[in-house]
């Protein structure tokens, strides 16, 4: 059976770059299709929920640590990669929502924490069980032992770009 991407490698391969390794247009190309596709259910699943990525994702970081679901700003720029303004800019758009507060360290009073209000708890859970449904429609099309081949397959691809 063909997928859209074969069309595309044989119009490619044939006429304009005959030399195309197609294996390797192939999987990076599928590759591509599948990661657009979940960003684009993801991104519909969270606009369900009145929530974007990024806020998404600032919630997700502080859920990940755990209870009490705290970290302080520093500590969420890094993980999320993003300069120290962003992250205060993405923490006052979720505070002005109720998702977050913000509140000096019991231990340090110099020193503030971001916390996972009850609210943003409640959303980062719903949106991460539609999340997650998502996903698992998705690679419910493979049975257990081609997931788990694709999983070992997927690492070793991640391991190599982990080397370099």
């Amino acid at each position: 059976m063909k997928d859209a991407i074969d069309q595309h490698i044989e119009l490619w391969a044939a006429r304009e770059l005959p030399d195309l390794d197609l294996r390797v247009e192939g999987i990076s190309t599928r590759l591509h299709v599948l990661a657009k596709y979940l960003d684009r259910r993801r991104d519909a699943v969270l606009a369900g929920h009145g929530l974007q990525w990024w806020e998404f994702k600032t919630l997700h970081m502080l859920r990940r640590g755990g209870p009490p679901y705290k970290a302080t700003p520093g500590q969420l720029a890094t993980q999320l990669n993003l300069s120290p303004a962003t992250l205060t800019n993405r923490l006052d758009a979720l505070v002005r929502q109720g998702y977050v507060l913000r509140e000096h360290d019991r231990d340090d009073r110099r020193k503030v924490v971001a916390m996972l209000t009850d609210a943003g708890l409640k959303i980062w859970q719903q949106g991460i069980g539609d999340i997650s449904r998502v996903e698992e429609e998705l690679v419910g099309e493979l049975g257990r032992a081609d997931q788990d081949q694709l999983i070992g397959l997927l690492r070793r691809l991640v391991l190599a770009t982990e080397r370099s």
